[in-house]
């Protein structure tokens, strides 16, 4: 940026975009104070290197501020856990299924755990039927991102919010005309 800029000539743009040539960089800088602009280096590997005309203070705050916009625009998915046992009970699961789907609504990951104690070890596939059953019932709201998978005394499954697509706005209706009664 201004007296940075060590090599002998520059290709010159100006504040509009438009191509001033090649220029020395003395005569860059000069042409730069006139207009109260700066002069940043933006493509320093080309030969000869590509320098503009910008006001750089100006510039560095409007990146900041386009970035601190894009933050706050950003969706930020959460991982909500619903915890099972292979004995519990029918009302319960649909009960823990009702939140999973109100999870899923809302834009969030659902990380479904089974946990096993004891004899359950035995019965895993007690386990995979509850965890499919619920994946089944939630599958308007969401879909499986990873199959049930046991590690260790647990197992788990991950869903995932449907992907919303947009629909197309329908286009207005034209009202039909009123008939006269003959």
């Amino acid at each position: 940026m201004n007296e940075r800029i060590r090599v002998r000539e520059v290709r010159l743009i100006d504040e509009n975009g438009e191509q001033l040539g090649v220029l020395p960089t003395s005569e860059a800088l000069r042409i730069a104070r006139d207009r109260g602009l700066d002069l940043v280096e933006v493509a320093p590997m080309a030969t000869p290197p590509v320098c503009r005309l910008m006001d750089y203070g100006r510039y560095k705050y409007e990146q900041t501020k386009r970035e601190r916009d894009a933050r706050k625009h950003a969706t930020k998915v959460e991982l909500k856990e619903v915890r099972l046992r292979p004995k519990t009970d029918e009302h319960d699961i649909d009960f823990k299924t009702r939140a999973v789907q109100r999870f899923l609504k809302d834009g969030d990951k659902v990380k479904v755990t089974l946990m096993f104690r004891g004899r359950e070890m035995a019965h895993p596939q007690i386990g995979r039927q509850i965890l499919e059953q619920m994946a089944e019932a939630v599958r308007e709201f969401g879909q499986v991102e990873r199959m049930p998978l046991m590690e260790g005394r647990t197992m788990t499954m991950i869903l995932a919010p449907l992907k919303t697509k947009a629909s197309p706005a329908a286009p207005a209706a034209t009202p039909a005309p009123a008939s006269s009664p003959s």
